[in-house]
């Protein structure tokens, strides 16, 4: 029988900085989930790109928007903003950065294992 599992981001079992934002990782129940704390200022293609190493961001994301204001670019050209209640599927092949002066906190259950991993 299973036993059951909590974690907390007080906690986290590992943490990612980069410029302007963070990713703090929890490992449970065979998954992973993170926490992303994103400044203003913070845009994936100046501050993530040089660690990922690639045109657009290719991690799937399904996350949950905690707060700030979020501009989403898809590489089809498709654009977004996101803001604190939003849910969002993000395939890979995308761009994203801080809007105003609110950091942004997401809650992401699919993406964040591969985020700003060297």
């Amino acid at each position: 029988m299973k036993k059951v599992e909590y974690k907390n981001f007080r906690s986290p079992d590992e943490v990612r900085t980069f410029e302007k934002g963070k990713v703090e990782i929890v490992n449970i129940g065979g998954g992973v989930v993170g926490l992303l704390t994103l400044e203003p200022g913070w845009r994936w293609s100046d501050h993530v790109k040089p660690i990922a190493k690639t045109q657009w961001c290719e991690a799937l994301h399904f996350q949950y928007q905690l707060s700030g204001r979020l501009g989403i670019s898809m590489a089809d050209g498709t654009k977004i903003e996101t803001i604190s209640g939003h849910v969002s599927w993000l395939p890979a092949g995308h761009d994203a950065w801080v809007i105003g002066n609110e950091p942004v906190a997401l809650v992401d259950w699919s993406g964040a294992m591969h985020f700003a991993k060297t």
